[in-house]
C-alpha cells in the first residue's frame, strides 16, 4: 500500500532523537532530586546515584551558574529540569515552524 506520507520514524529521526534525549536528561534531573532523599547521604558510592549524577551533572552545573544564589543548591536539579523542559518546548516550536515534526492529522486513504 503506497501512501504519500513520509515514513513516520525515519523522516523525523532528528526530532525524535533530540526530543527523547532531552526528555531523558529532564526526567533524570527529577529522579536525581527525589533519589537524594534515599541514597545520597547514606551511600554516596551507590552506582545508581552515580549514574544519575553522571547523566545530569553536565546540565545542572551550567544552570547553577546562571541561577541566582537565592535558590538553594538542594533544588538545583529541579530548576535544571524546568529549564530543560523549557528548552524542549522551544525546540519543538522551532522544529514545528521548520516542518520537521510529525503532524497529528488523519491519514487519507
Amino acid at each position: 500500500m503506497a501512501t504519500d506520507q513520509p515514513d513516520f520514524f525515519w523522516s523525523y529521526l532528528p526530532f525524535w532523537a533530540v526530543n527523547y534525549g532531552l526528555a531523558l536528561v529532564m526526567w533524570c534531573c527529577v529522579g536525581r532530586f527525589f533519589l537524594f532523599f534515599f541514597v545520597a547521604g547514606r551511600q554516596p558510592n551507590n552506582y545508581i546515584w552515580r549514574s544519575f549524577v553522571a547523566l545530569t551533572d553536565w546540565w545542572v552545573r551550567p544552570v547553577a551558574y546562571v541561577t541566582p544564589r537565592l535558590v538553594n543548591p538542594f533544588y538545583m536539579p529541579l530548576v535544571a529540569a524546568f529549564w530543560m523542559y523549557a528548552l524542549r518546548v522551544a525546540l519543538f516550536l522551532t522544529l514545528r515552524l521548520w516542518g520537521m515534526t510529525p503532524s497529528l492529522g488523519a491519514a487519507s486513504p
